[in-house]
């Protein structure tokens, strides 16, 4: 190897080194820059909450849910607990389910799916109107025409027998529930349905709705409801009309 050569290679930079001063640059913008995306989001007024939408509201006001989600004006969107905020929206009585969400730049955004009313029990002379757990939804001075009567005993939210009526309706065909005048679940294990036109439906458990209310419908069919007619469901394999 001649001299030049060997000066050459002593002078010439080692291959696959790396400048220290770009790997410090690097490290350095790296940390600038998560520390401005974590002022921006915690520290900054740029992503703050400045409105809290509320959807899906028909019985209740806008105001009653931003007050129990209790976010307050200013907070970081990503400080929220959206779990924590959910619980307390679904705390309230009519909210059956809600959604929390971020909307960046600066909206919480709650969806509430509301209680719908299933049955009506009567209460002296009115109805009170409630869902499938027997929640309170309203009060209605007259007997409801939309809302097939239940009657059971002991109390109205929470009772089996009456998520056993609602369950009966929610799977009942339209058709049909026009037809209920009374669901009688008092006994949970023997419930029986009058129609309006006095026949009746001997449903008995609780068990097996789907299936009943599918046999019920044949029956209804090929066995037209009249005064004092029974179909008997309780055992959808061996459903009769008498």
């Amino acid at each position: 190897m001649s001299a030049d050569e060997g000066g050459a290679a002593d002078g010439a930079a080692p291959r696959g080194g790396s400048d220290p001063w770009k790997v410090a640059f690097v490290a350095l913008l790296v940390v600038a820059l998560v520390c401005v995306v974590t002022w921006v989001l915690l520290g900054s007024r740029l992503l703050v909450v400045r409105d809290v939408a509320v959807t899906g509201l028909d019985r209740m006001s806008p105001q009653e849910v931003v007050s129990a989600v209790d976010v307050a004006t200013g907070t970081p969107l990503v400080r929220v607990d959206l779990d924590r905020s959910r619980a307390r929206a679904e705390s309230l009585p009519l909210v059956e389910e809600a959604t929390v969400r971020r909307g960046w730049p600066a909206t919480l955004e709650v969806e509430v799916v509301e209680r719908q009313p299933v049955l009506a029990v009567p209460v002296g002379e009115e109805y009170r109107l409630v869902d499938g757990d027997g929640v309170r939804i309203e009060d209605s001075k007259t007997r409801p025409g939309t809302h097939p009567v239940v009657r059971v005993t002991g109390e109205v939210e929470g009772n089996e027998a009456v998520r056993a009526a609602a369950d009966i309706v929610e799977a009942a065909p339209d058709s049909l529930i026009a037809q209920i005048q009374l669901i009688d679940a008092t006994d949970p294990g023997a419930i029986t349905i009058a129609l309006g036109n006095g026949s009746t439906v001997e449903w008995g458990t609780p068990e097996g709705t789907a299936d009943k209310s599918d046999v019920l419908r044949v029956l209804l069919r090929e066995h037209p409801p009249e005064e004092g007619r029974v179909y008997d469901v309780g055992t959808p394999d061996l459903a009769i009309v008498r």
